[in-house]
């Protein structure tokens, strides 16, 4: 995610979304300024978790959402912000 999205809980609020949605993985700040989110999951969670973050809690500012689909790897066991 891009536009002001650090520094307004957005991570935060990712983890307790994803978590909601039964899903696992990560979200950190990038260096760049971005958010950047890598879950895994059922496909329409993942959708919705897709559809939220163009969005984001309330104070952010989202610009830009860049979405990639991969095949599940089973790569993590829960949802944490890093």
């Amino acid at each position: 995610m891009r536009g002001r999205v650090q520094g307004v809980f957005f991570r935060a609020a990712t983890a307790q979304e994803a978590r909601s949605l039964g899903l696992t993985g990560w979200v950190r700040n990038r260096p760049d300024g971005a958010v950047e989110i890598r879950a895994e999951g059922a496909r329409r969670n993942l959708e919705m978790l897709a559809a939220w973050a163009h969005q984001g809690p309330p104070a952010a500012r989202v610009t830009d959402v860049e979405v990639e689909w991969s095949e599940y790897a089973g790569n993590w066991r829960d949802f944490a912000v890093r």
